[in-house]
C-alpha cells in the first residue's frame, strides 16, 4: 500500500472524530497567512508552539529551527543516536508519520497532541497537496508543505522560520546553506564533468540498492560534484542494480551507510575488481543522529555535503572534517560533541577498512 493510500484510509476512518474536534476547538486569537512551497495560502496561528512533523524530514527541520515546538519524533531517538541530540529532546515520544513508508499516524493521535501546525518537508507534488488539504479540512489544523529538494534548502528554512516565528534563526541557517553552496560552486566552476569522481551509492547489506541520477536519494552526490554512475534516461528513484551493472560502471568512489556492506566489501570477490575497492575509496557515512547522505533526505544532508566535498576534492575543499562536524552539530543540532563522541561519529568516514 502506498504512503498516500495509508493516509487516505486513516482520514476516512477517523473523519467523525476529527469533525467533532473542529466544532469544539476554539479558533485561534490571531492568525497569519503563509504561502507554502506548493503555493497554498495557509492561515497559521500568530504564535506556534506545538508542531506535528508529518515525517522524518520535517522533524529534523523543526528540530533545527525551533526544537521546543517539536511534539515528537516519527521514530523515537534510539541507542547510539542519543548523544547527538540535545538532552531535552532525546525522549520526545514516537508519534509515527502521516507521510512516507508505513504512514501509521492516524488523525485521532494527531488531534490528541493538539498541534498548532502540521509540517511536511519533501515532495510538493499533487498527491501531497491533496493529502495536506484533506488533513487540514478534516482536522482544522493548518498544514504546510515545504519543498525538500536540496537546491531549495535555503528558501525552505526561511519559509519555516517565518511560520514558526523564528525568522532570524531561519535566516541564519539559510545563509549557512548558501555559503556552503557558494564555496562548492567556486570549486566546481573549473572542474570539467569528465574530471569529477564517478560515484556509486551502495545501499543495503549487499550494496546493490542504489539511487538513480536526479533522485532525491542521490542529489547530494551530484551537488557535491560527483558523477552518479547509476544513470538511465527517464529513470529516477531507488532501484536494484545487478552485480554486472556495477562492474560495468566501475565507480572510482563508493558511498554507503551500511556497516555490514562496508565490512564485507573489502574481501568480497564480487567487488574486488572495482576501482573504488582497489583504491580504498569506499566510505562509510556517519548516521547519528541522522544519516549524512539520506535516511532521511533533510537538513542532515548539509553535513554530508561538506563531508563529500572533502572526499571528492581534498586539495580544494578548505574544511577540516572534525571541526566542521563539531560546528555543524552545535549550530544545527544544539549539541557540543566531546572528543569521544566525535571519534565514534567519524570512525570509518575516512574510508579505511574496518
Amino acid at each position: 500500500m502506498t504512503r498516500l493510500q495509508h493516509a487516505v484510509l486513516g482520514l476516512a476512518a477517523l473523519a467523525t472524530a476529527a469533525l467533532v474536534a473542529i466544532v469544539t476547538a476554539p479558533p485561534p486569537a490571531q492568525a497569519r497567512t503563509i504561502v507554502d512551497s506548493a503555493g497554498r495560502s495557509v492561515e497559521v496561528p500568530d504564535t506556534v508552539t506545538r508542531v506535528f512533523a508529518a515525517g522524518p524530514p520535517a522533524s529534523i527541520l523543526v528540530y533545527a529551527l525551533k526544537p521546543d515546538a517539536l511534539l515528537g519524533w516519527p521514530r523515537a531517538i534510539r541507542g547510539e543516536e542519543r548523544p547527538y541530540i540535545a538532552p531535552a529532546y532525546r525522549d520526545l515520544p514516537e508519534t509515527g508519520r502521516l507521510t512516507g513508508r508505513g504512514g501509521e499516524a492516524n488523525l485521532e493521535r494527531v488531534l490528541a497532541l493538539k498541534p498548532d501546525l502540521i509540517i511536511d518537508f519533501g515532495s510538493v507534488r499533487d498527491t501531497y497537496v491533496d493529502l495536506a488539504n484533506r488533513v487540514q479540512e478534516q482536522t482544522g489544523i493548518p498544514y504546510i508543505l515545504v519543498n525538500g529538494r536540496f537546491e531549495e534548502t535555503a528558501d525552505s528554512l526561511r519559509l519555516v522560520g517565518q511560520a514558526l516565528g523564528v525568522a532570524e534563526r531561519g535566516e541564519m541557517l539559510a545563509r549557512d546553506v548558501e555559503v556552503t553552496f557558494a564555496e562548492l560552486d567556486a570549486i566546481l566552476a573549473d572542474v570539467p564533468q569528465e574530471s569529477r569522481p564517478r560515484v556509486y551509492l551502495a545501499r543495503g547489506p549487499d550494496g546493490l540498492e542504489t539511487g538513480m541520477k536526479g533522485s532525491i536519494n542521490t542529489e547530494i552526490i551530484e551537488r557535491a560534484g560527483g558523477r552518479n554512475v547509476a544513470e538511465a534516461p527517464g529513470q529516477y528513484g531507488l532501484v536494484r542494480a545487478s552485480p554486472e551493472q556495477v562492474i560495468l560502471a566501475n565507480p572510482d568512489t563508493i558511498i554507503t551507510w551500511d556497516r555490514n556492506f562496508h565490512r564485507a566489501v573489502w574481501s568480497d570477490p564480487l567487488w574486488a575488481g572495482i576501482e573504488a575497492v582497489q583504491r580504498k575509496r569506499v566510505y562509510l557515512s556517519p548516521t547519528a543522529p541522522f544519516g549524512w547522505i539520506d535516511r532521511p533526505p533533510s537538513l542532515n544532508r548539509m553535513m554530508g555535503l561538506k563531508w563529500l566535498a572533502g572526499l571528492f576534492y581534498p586539495q580544494r575543499w578548505q574544511g577540516e572534517l572534525r571541526e566542521e562536524a563539531r560546528a555543524f552539530y552545535r549550530l544545527w543540532y544544539h549539541v557540543d560533541l566531546s572528543k569521544g563522541e566525535l571519534d565514534g561519529l567519524l570512525e570509518w568516514a575516512s574510508g579505511r577498512a574496518p
